[in-house]
């Protein structure tokens, strides 16, 4: 029986994410703790780690689903949840909510491998691994940021310090001016950075709409470029492990920290080295994968209602605002991330149209840039912060270049295939009989 190569692109892509969770727990237990597959096995019985984050999952696994199956799927996990509640009450177990989502999740998954068959199976698994995926993202991120704090013992933040003068300090800066904004502008930067992946769930929610009654999912939306963000920038972070300057030169810092500096008193310029740091606190800054994920839903909140266009925008600005302004990234790694985030997106966008040319060097240009972003930061940094008038507005050159080839590309493939030019009748030379 002859297979359709897309069952077997499929199959090779859940062997893929399966392996990769493995290899993931195999290296948590071996530094003491346990990997992604465990703690979301967990959250089927225990009191799970982030309720909204199960809900969320959820939600993308009922854009599958008809109206009057939603509302029973949503029905059924909400008492599942009730049941958990009263029983962790009685016994005086850990208190939160989220079980009911996964025990609902992995039903749909028994109904479409025993009930369903054809293409209503394969979307009804494919519904239900995206929703798991959300979820198996968090849970690998986590492990990702304990790999990184394990496995690095030194960070680079002096060489991004550094380099970050040609900038002009931003995160100094922007930490002044949000410490100015007193807790009113604290708290709405703080909400807007924690429920980044609540504003990106709502914006997959409106691209994947039509998905039940279309009965098939779109070529690309939001959630595989997310989810291959988060996949691939912590490797990014084994290569330049960097804790920011909240820690580097801040007060979390602790006694690894340079100084107690930021954000009222911008480092001096002197060599940079790698500076040891504890094993609790993780290498993640570079590239901002927060930048980045706001970038992404920056992109595709611009085919959504005027609603989703202003809120994109918002939380873009809102979010470069809060990784600067508390302290978590450097300038630097802002423009490392955008560049991360569009050429991702590039490749995804590929994927799903198919690859000419113009793939092709979009995905190699922002490729060639994002590499040497980071190659510049780390052996260059002096020299960058002794001619910032040269390196600043080159640095900002290179990111706009990424970002206006990126609009003019996606532009043209937005356009619909021009018709072909009719082909002008000829004349025949013989004369009809009379």
């Amino acid at each position: 029986m002859r297979r359709n190569p897309r069952s077997i692109l499929w199959i090779a892509v859940a062997a893929g994410v399966v392996g990769f969770l493995v290899a993931l727990e195999i290296a948590a237990r071996h530094y003491g703790d346990a990997g992604p597959v465990t703690n979301q096995a967990r959250e089927v019985v225990l009191a799970p780690d982030s309720g909204p984050l199960l809900y969320a999952g959820l939600a993308l696994m009922m854009v599958v689903l008809t109206w009057r199956q939603r509302f029973w799927t949503a029905g059924l996990a909400v008492g599942i949840d009730v049941v958990f509640w009263l029983v962790r009450l009685a016994v005086g177990a850990d208190m939160n909510f989220g079980n009911g989502a996964m025990w609902v999740i992995i039903g749909w998954v028994v109904v479409a491998l025993t009930r369903r068959t054809g293409n209503e199976r394969m979307l009804l698994l494919k519904g239900a691994g995206l929703g798991m995926l959300l979820i198996a993202g968090h849970k690998t991120g986590d492990t990702w940021l304990l790999i990184t704090s394990k496995t690095r013992p030194d960070v680079l933040d002096p060489y991004v310090a550094t380099a970050d003068h040609a900038l002009g300090d931003p995160s100094w800066l922007v930490g002044q001016a949000v410490d100015a904004s007193g807790p009113v502008g604290t708290h709405l930067l703080n909400g807007v950075y924690g429920q980044l992946p609540l504003a990106a769930a709502l914006i997959a929610l409106y691209q994947l709409r039509n998905v039940a009654a279309e009965r098939r999912f779109p070529a690309h939306h939001m959630v595989r470029t997310f989810l291959t963000i988060g996949l691939l920038g912590p490797a990014v972070y084994m290569i330049f492990p960097v804790v920011g300057p909240v820690f580097a030169y801040g007060a979390d810092g602790g006694q690894w920290a340079v100084a107690n500096v930021w954000p009222d008193v911008v480092p001096a310029i002197g060599t940079p080295h790698p500076i040891p740091f504890d094993e609790i606190t993780p290498r993640n800054c570079m590239p901002s994968l927060h930048t980045a994920w706001a970038t992404t839903l920056f992109i595709h909140s611009r085919h959504g209602s005027r609603f989703f266009r202003i809120a994109g925008g918002f939380w873009l600005v809102a979010t470069l605002t809060a990784t600067l302004g508390f302290g978590y990234h450097y300038g630097a790694d802002l423009l490392a991330g955008a560049v991360f985030a569009l050429t991702v997106e590039a490749a995804m966008r590929s994927f799903a149209r198919g690859w000419d040319l113009s793939s092709y060097r979009l995905i190699g240009y922002g490729s060639v840039v994002f590499v040497a972003l980071l190659v510049s930061y780390r052996f260059i940094p002096v020299q960058m912060a002794d001619h910032p008038w040269v390196f600043g507005p080159l640095l900002l050159l290179l990111t706009a270049s990424v970002v206006y080839l990126y609009m003019r590309t996606t532009k043209a493939w937005e356009q619909p295939d021009e018709p072909a030019a009719p082909v002008e009748r000829q004349e025949s030379q013989q004369l009809l009989p009379a």
